[in-house]
């Protein structure tokens, strides 16, 4: 039996007292590729998730259904079917649909809402996704396999919410956090203005729901199924988060917390991928660029050390590829390195990364442990460690 089937066993043994943890990042959208701001996101929750799981029981709730609703992706896919027509998207690359959608997010034309409904309905009632995002999806998770991510339920399987948007708006009038003006043909407004918060809108006043809209929808019901919510996004994103901790806080009544990551620069410029310019950083060129002179373990471990241990989770160091290779060729080397210490240390280890500046939480900090093996003069790493989280 391997290190990692002991730690798994040992959790499936553990008493029933064993916390909860939902892990809730920020879902990536079926609509281009993945670039290093995604994987950086992406890794930071891989190893939340791996580093969490002996100590507690983990969550991870991550589902496109949820959001394709939402304009960027439901309005995509009108957009596709009226300037492009009937195209066979099985033929076509990742860099092609993401090109499509980079024009489809700068020509500034956006579709009435009524011409999305269609493609909600049928989103509702049967989980659909357009032939183009159901490409991605399937090299979104080969890429996956090939970095040694966990599937989250299947990326290519439905997943829809648990309430529908008028339960979920139900919910905030019991919590006393919603102000209403549909009666009036007006929008959908989350009301925290007691705790200082700006009245946010999640529908608009013809009925179009925004991604805030769709979590609340989602992780409304998870909360109370769990001791803590972890939610990580994207930094720029806070305001946002700031009210969706609050309202899940306050409707759950559970600690809910938040980690911000910031984007990563490539080339000293931070640009959401709206406007393209992954090319040759894609998740995709990573992997035919490094996949053939490393192997899978060493790939696996050095992609985290580097984006989660030495990009962390600022945005000021822009994206080197030298520097990712050479943390490839680090990983190797701890591997080889790597002591067995006892799976009773590993858990005392895991156990003190849990809390944050004397905060106590279920969920261990990624950062913290990923940098703590990126040290030149400290013990051989332990390989229970790297087998249970980095593997």
């Amino acid at each position: 039996m391997t290190t990692l089937e002991v730690a798994r066993t040992t959790a499936d043994r553990a008493p029933a007292g064993r916390r909860r943890v939902l892990l809730a990042p920020v879902t990536i959208t079926p609509t281009k590729p993945l670039t290093p701001s995604h994987l950086k996101g992406l890794f930071w929750t891989d190893v939340v998730q791996r580093a969490t799981e002996p100590l507690a029981d983990v969550t991870h709730r991550s589902s496109h259904t949820v959001f394709d609703p939402c304009e960027q992706t439901a309005g995509f896919w009108e957009y596709l079917d009226r300037t492009v027509g009937d195209v066979d998207y099985s033929c076509l690359s990742e860099d092609e649909i993401g090109r499509l959608y980079v024009r489809y997010r700068t020509n500034g034309e956006r579709a009435p809402f009524s011409a999305c409904v269609p493609y909600l309905d049928a989103i509702e009632r049967h989980g659909w996704v357009h032939p183009a995002s159901t490409r991605l999806l399937e090299l979104r998770a080969d890429q996956y396999r090939g970095l040694g991510l966990r599937d989250p339920g299947g990326l290519t399987e439905r997943q829809p919410p648990a309430l529908t948007l008028d339960e979920a708006i139900d919910r905030l009038h019991e919590a006393d956090l919603c102000l209403d003006l549909r009666a009036n043909g007006g929008p959908v407004f989350v009301d925290a203005t007691r705790d200082g918060l700006p009245l946010r809108q999640i529908v608009a006043a013809d009925g179009r729901p925004n991604y805030l809209a769709c979590a609340l929808r989602d992780l409304l019901p998870l909360v109370t199924e769990h001791d803590e919510t972890v939610l990580l996004y994207d930094r720029g994103l806070e305001p946002d988060y700031l009210l969706l901790q609050r309202v899940l806080a306050r409707t759950g009544g559970r600690p809910v917390h938040r980690v911000p990551l910031g984007r990563v620069p490539v080339d000293g410029t931070i640009a959401s991928a709206r406007h393209g310019g992954w090319q040759g950083t894609s998740a995709r060129d990573l992997l035919e660029r490094f996949a053939p002179h490393h192997d899978p373990a060493a790939l696996k471990l050095g992609m985290r050390l580097y984006f989660v241990g030495v990009l962390g989770p600022g945005d000021h160091d822009s994206f080197r590829v030298d520097l990712l290779d050479r943390n490839l060729t680090r990983a190797r080397k701890l591997l080889d390195t790597a002591e067995d210490v006892g799976w009773d240390r590993v858990l005392d280890l895991l156990s003190g990364l849990r809390g944050v500046r004397g905060e106590t939480r279920e969920h261990v900090d990624a950062y913290r442990l990923t940098t703590g093996l990126l040290g030149r003069h400290g013990p051989p790493p332990s390989r229970e460690l790297l087998e249970a989280v980095f593997a």
